[in-house]
C-alpha cells in the first residue's frame, strides 16, 4: 500500500552530492520541522523528467517557497553522482536533489515500480507530495505516462 495523507514519512538513509563526494541524509534531516514538497521522477536525463517534470520545479522554486514551503526535493532511483550532474545541468541550485540508489524510500513509500522492461530495473513512479514536519499532507500519484497531477503547477494550487 502506497503512503497517504496523513501518514509519517519513513526513516531512510539516501545520499545527496556534498563537498567531498556523496554523503548520507536522513528523511529526518529533510523533513523535521519544514514544510517540504517531495517530487520524484523515473529516471534523471529521461525526456518527461528532464523535458517537462523537473524543469517545472525550476522555473516555479521562487512561487513554491513564497507559500512557505522550506525545501524543494527532487528524488529519483539513481545515484548522488547521477543527480548532481542532473541537478547542474537543469540549474536546479534551489531544489536539493536527492539520490535514493537502491529504492529505499521509494519502496517503503509503497512507490515503486518494475521499468525492467525498459532495462531500468526498479524506479519511483512519478509522484509529488507536500509533507509538514515529517506528514504528508497532499499526495499525487502520476498514472502511467505524462507529467500533469504530480507538476509544479498543480503542486502550487495545493499549496
Amino acid at each position: 500500500m502506497s503512503i497517504q495523507a496523513g501518514d509519517k514519512i519513513p526513516d531512510v538513509t539516501l545520499k545527496v552530492m556534498g563537498e567531498k563526494g556523496p554523503q548520507d541524509i536522513t528523511t529526518g534531516d529533510i523533513f523535521s520541522g519544514k514544510k517540504v514538497v517531495l517530487f520524484a521522477v523515473p529516471g534523471a536525463f529521461t525526456p518527461g523528467c528532464s523535458l517537462t517534470h523537473l524543469p517545472g520545479y525550476v522555473v516555479h522554486a521562487d512561487t513554491i517557497k513564497a507559500k512557505g514551503v522550506d525545501s524543494i526535493v527532487c528524488m529519483s532511483v539513481n545515484d548522488a553522482f547521477v543527480m548532481d550532474a542532473w541537478g547542474k545541468s537543469q540549474n536546479a541550485e534551489q531544489l536539493l536533489m536527492l539520490a535514493d540508489g537502491n529504492a529505499e524510500l521509494t519502496t517503503a513509500l509503497g512507490l515503486e515500480m518494475d521499468a525492467s522492461g525498459y532495462g531500468m530495473g526498479k524506479r519511483s513512479q512519478r509522484f509529488a507530495l507536500i509533507a509538514e514536519d515529517g506528514v504528508v499532507s497532499f499526495i499525487a500519484v502520476e498514472p502511467a505516462g505524462g507529467v500533469d497531477v504530480s507538476a509544479a503547477e498543480k503542486i502550487i494550487e495545493q499549496l
